[in-house]
C-alpha cells in the first residue's frame, strides 16, 4: 500500500505525518529545544558503580546521569557462557568510556546507555567492535538473505574491522549504494573515534541525524508516493541528504507552497487532537478508551451504540476486530511503548478470540517498531509490550494538570465545602479571632452561599464568629484558604 509523508517545520518544532489512503497512520515531533538522544554517541565518565545492582551511572553532559546496567556493556556480553565479571570488576569510578544512547529520558529516569556502539546508515547498520554480518528478521526469504550477506563480503574493504547487520531497505539495493553506504558509516566511525582523543569527557561525540533527514533513511521506501515538506530551507538539505545517499527519491520530495497550512489541509491537526483524547470512537458505534501511566498503558473496548450484529456474540466479535485494527493505529500515533494491556469485550467462542489475536497480530506486524504479544490471559486480557525508546505524543505535547495533579480527577465542590467547614472548626478551637474569612473558587463560594448556607451559618453560630466569603477566580475547585482576621 502506498503512503505519502507530509513535513511541517518551523524554527521551534519539526513534525512529520505518514498518510495511507488520507488516513493519518504516524505521528513525529521533534523539538529543537529537546531533540531525542537516541543513536547519539557520547564519552562519558563514569560518576558512580553500584554493585548491588550490578550498574553504574554515567555522566555524558546532561541535567541527571544516565543509566548502564551490566546487560549492555559490551566486554561482558563477549565472555560466552563463562564466568562473568562483576561491573565492580569491569568499570571504577571516573572512568572514561564510549557510550550510546539506547533509551530517552523518560520521566523522572535518566537516559539509557550502551557500550555495543552502532553506526545507522540508509543501508545498513555498523557496528565497529563486531564482525558479524546479520541481516533483518523482515528480510524472510533464506536465499534472498544468503545473496544479501555475499554480496556485502564481496564489497568490504580486505582487513576492514567491524561488522554490520542489513536492513529491510537493502534487500532491492546495488551494490555501488551498498558500498556509498560501508564508506559514509566506516569514515563516520573513524572521525568520531578521532575527536574521542582529543576531547575531554562528559562530551557529545556523534548525534543522530534530525527528524526530517530520519524520515529519508528510516521511514520511505518503495511504497512512498511522495514527501511534502512545506520549508524551503529544509526541502533543499534534503534534496542535498537524497542526492547524496538517497537518489531515488529525489524525484518524490516536493516543496508544499500552498496558503492553507500543510497539516490543516490534509486534516492531520484534528488527528493529533484526537490523538491526545482519552476516549476514541469507532465506526461501529463502540469505542476504546486508553489511560496511560508510569507503569503501563491499558485499553479497554467497548461496545457502545453497536447493535450491528445477528446476535450479542456477533456484535461483539466484530467490535473486537474493528479495535484491533483501530489499537495498532492509536499506538503507532501516541507512540505508546512499555507493557501495554489490552481488554477486549468478553468472547465465550475460542475461534472468535483466536481470530482477533491473529488480526491483532497481523496489523501489529506493519510497526516498525519491534512488538511482542501474547495470547489471551485467564482473565480474559491480551498482554503486549512495544520498545519504548523515544517519549509518547502525550509526553511531549502534554504535562500534568495543575489542578488534579494528573489523577484526572477533583474533589467536587460540595467535598471542598465540608473540608473547609471542618477546617473553620479547628481553627476556631485554636484561636480567637474577630472573624473567619473563606477564600475559595466560585463553585465553592457559590455551594455555600446556596445549597451550604444553613450548614456554614449553623457553624457561624457554634463558634460565635463571623464568616464572610470571598471568590478567588484565580483558584481551581480544590484551592482554599481559611484566613483569620
Amino acid at each position: 500500500m502506498t503512503h505519502e509523508i507530509l513535513i511541517n517545520v518551523t524554527p521551534q518544532e519539526t513534525r512529520v505525518a505518514m498518510l495511507e489512503q488520507g488516513v493519518v497512520q504516524e505521528l513525529h515531533i521533534e523539538r529543537a529545544s529537546a531533540r531525542g538522544l537516541v543513536g547519539n554517541i557520547c564519552l562519558g565518565r563514569v560518576a558512580r558503580v553500584l554493585p548491588g545492582m550490578q550498574s553504574a551511572f554515567v555522566e555524558i553532559g546532561l541535567e541527571r546521569a544516565a543509566f548502564l546496567h551490566i546487560a549492555d556493556i559490551w566486554e561482558h556480553r563477549q565472555n560466552g557462557h563463562g564466568e562473568h565479571r562483576p561491573i565492580e570488576r569491569i568499570l571504577h569510578e571516573g572512568q572514561t568510556l564510549l557510550v550510546q544512547v539506547i533509551k530517552d529520558p523518560i520521566g523522572t529516569k535518566g537516559a539509557r546507555l550502551s557500550t555495543q556502539l552502532s553506526l545507522a546508515g540508509r543501508l545498513l547498520v555498523y557496528l565497529p567492535q563486531d564482525s558479524h554480518i546479520g541481516i533483518s528478521q523482515r528480510i524472510e526469504n533464506e536465499q534472498e538473505r544468503e545473496s544479501l550477506r555475499a554480496k556485502l563480503q564481496t564489497l568490504l574493504p580486505e582487513g576492514s574491522a567491524g561488522g554490520f547487520i542489513i536492513r529491510t531497505m537493502a534487500e532491492a539495493a546495488s551494490e555501488r549504494e551498498l558500498a556509498t553506504d560501508i564508506g559514509y558509516l566506516t569514515k563516520l566511525w573513524r572521525d568520531l573515534t578521532a575527536r574521542a582523543e582529543h576531547i575531554p569527557a562528559p562530551a557529545v561525540l556523534y548525534q543522530d541525524l534530525n527528524l526530517s533527514q530520519r524520515v529519508l533513511r528510516d521511514m520511505t521506501a518503495d511504497e512512498t508516493a511522495r514527501v511534502l515538506v512545506d520549508s524551503r530551507e529544509t526541502y533543499v538539505k534534503m534534496q542535498d541528504f537524497a542526492r547524496e545517499y538517497t537518489p531515488a527519491l529525489v524525484d518524490r520530495i516536493n516543496h508544499y507552497t500552498g496558503e492553507r497550512p500543510l497539516f490543516d489541509l490534509h486534516g492531520v491537526e484534528d488527528e493529533i487532537e484526537k490523538a491526545l483524547a482519552r476516549r476514541v470512537d469507532l465506526k461501529s458505534g463502540g469505542y476504546l478508551i486508553i489511560d496511560q501511566t508510569e507503569a503501563m498503558t491499558t485499553i479497554d473496548v467497548n461496545t457502545g451504540g453497536f447493535v450491528g450484529g445477528r446476535n450479542f456474540a456477533d456484535t461483539i466479535f466484530k467490535t473486537n476486530l474493528e479495535a484491533a485494527h483501530a489499537i495498532a493505529r492509536q499506538l503507532r500515533l501516541r507512540n505508546l511503548g512499555g507493557i501495554i494491556i489490552l481488554d477486549f469485550i468478553d468472547m465465550e467462542n475460542n475461534e472468535h478470540r483466536n481470530a482477533v489475536l491473529a488480526e491483532l497480530k497481523k496489523t501489529l506486524s506493519r510497526d516498525r517498531t519491534k512488538v511482542s504479544v501474547s495470547g489471551f490471559s485467564a482473565l480474559g486480557l491480551v498482554e503486549m509490550t512495544r520498545k519504548r525508546t523515544r517519549e509518547s505524543l502525550a509526553h511531549i505535547l502534554c504535562e500534568p494538570c495543575p489542578a488534579c495533579g494528573g489523577k484526572g480527577q477533583v474533589k467536587t465542590s460540595r467535598t471542598i465545602c465540608y473540608e473547609i467547614l471542618r477546617e473553620l472548626l479547628r481553627e476556631a478551637k485554636q484561636f480567637n479571632p474577630r472573624e473567619f474569612r473563606i477564600v475559595a473558587s466560585q463553585e465553592v463560594i457559590d455551594l455555600f452561599l446556596e445549597e451550604e448556607s444553613q450548614h456554614l451559618a449553623m457553624l457561624g453560630d457554634f463558634i460565635g464568629k463571623r464568616i464572610s466569603l470571598q471568590v478567588e477566580r484565580g483558584y481551581h475547585q480544590e484551592q482554599y484558604d481559611v484566613i483569620l482576621m
